[in-house]
């Protein structure tokens, strides 16, 4: 049965703006997306809003919905009371262009940052070969639909706008998980990962991974293992003594620099029970 929905949606531009009040009828079984659809055909036909796919599998309808940062095609409207007010704002950490849609430049400069997968030169006949768990591990991060909703929550960017230049933001620090872990890859990323990436701004609040609409354990599975095999790295003295005394070796991986202790173990396996 249909209802008409209270809805309180941001508009304006990078000069400012405000929330503007409407009554949007809606339809059972509908999501946000719907309703701000009915309401751009009906009401606002000046309405910006980034959408495309509508299943939850493109990212670009990426919003706060009553403050919390969200998918809004993911979003059902039977999740909130009939009675109450819906407040949709574009996401906080990005800056304005107009009405819902922001400006996400930031995360493809992050992007292209990321040194490119470089596997070994001595591929003959295609020989190459992996363990099953080492391609699960990377599976789940590949999983990533590119919403940014986590770049959007993770307040080392939301709250700090000065961090920007040094930190790649949760998105992009699994994009160095995902290369270092891989058996294949012959660049050392750790280094680049804390220096140039900023992994030492993260404080594992898991924010990142309580919005994510993909259920990726960003923290768990892979910002937490990367900086496990940093701290071998940099900081572990063990480590540091035993390569002196020439117990442990390098990993020739490039650039010059120590491959970071084993895998830590993933702490969801059952993320991969239908993979």
């Amino acid at each position: 049965m249909g209802h008409t929905q209270k809805m309180r949606v941001w508009r304006g531009d990078a000069a400012g703006g405000g929330f503007v009040d409407y009554d949007v009828p809606v339809e059972e079984g509908e999501v946000v997306l719907d309703a701000i659809h009915r309401l751009q055909a009906t009401q606002a036909n000046d309405l910006a809003v980034r959408w495309n796919c509508k299943a939850g599998k493109c990212g670009s309808c990426s919003a706060e919905i009553n403050g919390k940062p969200r998918l809004m095609c993911m979003s059902r409207l039977s999740s909130y009371d009939p009675d109450e007010t819906i407040t949709v704002t574009p996401m906080r950490t990005f800056p304005v262009i107009r009405d819902l849609v922001t400006d996400v430049t930031f995360n493809y400069e992050k992007a292209r940052e990321v040194p490119s997968f470089a596997p070994p030169s001595d591929n003959q006949g295609g020989k190459f070969r992996m363990n099953q768990l080492d391609v699960e591990r990377s599976q789940e991060f590949r999983k990533c639909i590119e919403c940014f909703l986590c770049q959007n929550t993770c307040h080392v960017v939301r709250d700090h706008e000065e961090n920007k230049p040094n930190f790649a933001g949760p998105r992009f620090l699994i994009r160095y998980a995902e290369l270092d872990m891989h058996p294949l890859d012959t660049v050392d990323r750790k280094n680049t990962a804390q220096e140039d990436a900023g992994l030492g701004y993260c404080n594992i609040t898991k924010c990142c991974s309580e919005v994510c609409p993909e259920n990726i354990h960003i923290t768990d599975n892979g910002i937490i293992p990367l900086k496990e095999r940093v701290v071998d790295v940099k900081y572990d003295p063990v480590v540091f003594i035993a390569k002196k005394i020439g117990l442990r070796k390098d990993s020739g991986r490039t650039p010059v620099g120590p491959a970071g202790g084993g895998p830590s173990p993933i702490k969801h396996p059952e993320k991969f029970a239908d993979s």
